[in-house]
């Protein structure tokens, strides 16, 4: 349960005095929907928690150290660029309302951070001094670049039906703070069991769903391959009677020396091929039994064991015996390499956050935007001046962006994975194959008065690929981008 109108006020009326005038040293965002400030005030650093978690949305001073992601998000970056440093000018609650408004002053001027805590749809927004909105954390709609209006009005609880579930008693410093701060540690330790079942329960479905038409298929070709068992034993007779076979014949009819009881049998032939023809024709036929036979067989016994295993973690899930472990971040890979996506909530929401993400054959980031918006955001938000830069040529398609350190050329492989990225997102998918241009990230520019996306590059090289079917699995199973 979000904090309520009330409980805000109570935590703004502790904080507000406690922090004005203090400066921003640091910004985190741990996990996708969180923001932590380390804010510096006179011999003390204090840490402000602002969630907009749709089920704990809510602000208050926190002393949790959550750890961060290798790679700050990008709503993360823009508030290090443009709030660092600043100092908090004003905190106020919107009258009647669960959003409030921190008005800070720094090297860009005056910009306002807008944090809507209204449950379900609770958002944060940078406004610049004009009150148009710069960046806003979910993404909920598209507000960027028009005024700021605030979300529709709903009609709120009476105060004096309001429970009051934090008092201040606890003596400290801020005691309204620490008491919420206590209630959602413990309230989010649960809250995120049940997200990891939930996750783990959907990924276990679809999983199951994929491997038990992945082996349907193995299955299939196995039944086909398997009508060529016998051919070998074809092959033999006919070569034995090759002499006596006449061009153009249906069939022919030998005995069978391969049995004691040496029976008669009549063998089929295509009267389009010769009597050499026929005979090589059931040796290959046989040929592809076998490698069916030696390929398929313990993959499909391989399958049916990990589906045993993987439905029996789902019956623990509902059972209500599962426990996330240790490794739940990592995805698991089943017997076919299919990644079960097994994460902890900060990870899931991660995968629906900006961009879409992969890891290339040497272990390097790829992140691919998915529209012209995120495009802007990854090329000129995300990306450093010495990441490399991808793009199909002369079509529209998705910005590629490699994360190499300073001074790093890109490792062939790594390339030849970012290039084909490129392709696969691109309007050139359908034809499998064309050119892509790369080049260092700080060689891109803006085009000036076109859309958001469009660039100019300079000094840029060009790769000529194809979708490589095994390469794209590779990447898929590596990825968490749809």
């Amino acid at each position: 349960m979000a904090l309520s109108r009330l409980e805000l006020e109570r935590v703004l009326a502790e904080l507000t005095p406690m922090l004005h005038g203090g400066w921003i040293q640091k910004i985190h965002q741990p996990i996708v929907d969180t923001l932590i400030f380390d804010v510096r005030t006179p011999g003390r650093t204090h840490r402000l928690l602002i969630s907009a978690r749709p089920d704990t949305s809510r602000l208050h001073l926190t002393s949790q150290h959550l750890p961060n992601p290798t790679t700050p998000p990008a709503f993360c970056q823009f508030l290090r660029a443009h709030f660092q440093g600043a100092k908090i000018d004003a905190m106020a609650q919107v009258p009647h309302e669960r959003i409030v408004e921190m008005t800070f002053i720094g090297k860009d001027g005056m910009q306002t951070l807008v944090c809507e805590l209204t449950g379900k749809k609770a958002n944060i927004l940078v406004l610049n001094a004009d009150r148009h909105v710069l960046r806003d954390l979910t993404h909920q709609r598209d507000r960027v670049g028009h005024p700021y209006t605030a979300p529709p009005h709903r009609q709120q609880v009476p105060h004096a039906t309001q429970p009051i579930r934090f008092t201040g008693a606890c003596g400290t410093e801020a005691p309204v703070s620490a008491e919420i701060d206590a209630y959602y540690q413990d309230k989010e330790s649960i809250l995120s069991l049940d997200h990891a079942k939930a996750t783990r329960r959907q990924a276990l479905n679809r999983t199951i769903k994929k491997e038990r038409r992945r082996m349907a298929a193995w299955q299939e070709d196995m039944e086909k391959a398997s009508t060529y068992r016998g051919y070998a034993r074809y092959g033999e007779l006919i070569k034995a009677n090759l002499s006596t076979i006449a061009r153009g014949a249906e069939r022919i009819t030998v005995v069978d020396y391969f049995d004691e009881t040496l029976p008669e049998v009549t063998i089929p032939l295509d009267t389009a091929k010769s009597p050499q023809g026929n005979m090589d024709d059931y040796f290959r036929k046989h040929r592809k039994y076998l490698i069916a036979d030696r390929e398929l067989t313990p993959r499909i016994a391989q399958a049916e064991r990990e589906l045993h295993r993987l439905r029996e973690e789902l019956s623990a899930i509902e059972q209500g015996v599962w426990t996330p472990p240790p490794a739940a971040a990592t995805p698991l890979r089943t017997s076919t390499q299919a990644a079960v996506l097994k994460r902890t909530p900060s990870s899931e929401t991660q995968r629906h956050g900006p961009f879409r993400r992969f890891e290339s054959t040497d272990g390097l980031p790829i992140f691919v935007g998915r529209n012209a918006r995120e495009n802007d955001e990854l090329t000129f938000g995300l990306a450093k001046s010495d990441d490399l830069w991808l793009h199909a040529r002369g079509t529209p398609g998705s910005h590629v962006v490699v994360r190499l350190g300073k001074g790093a050329e890109p490792p062939v492989e790594t390339l030849r994975d970012a290039a084909t990225l490129a392709l696969l997102y691109s309007d050139l998918k359908k034809s499998g194959k064309g050119e892509v241009v790369y080049t260092r990230r700080k060689w891109v520019k803006k085009a000036k008065g076109q859309a958001p996306g469009a660039v100019t590059i300079t000094q840029e090289k060009s790769l000529h690929v194809s979708l490589d079917k095994t390469r794209l699995d590779a990447l898929k199973l590596r990825g968490s981008g749809p």
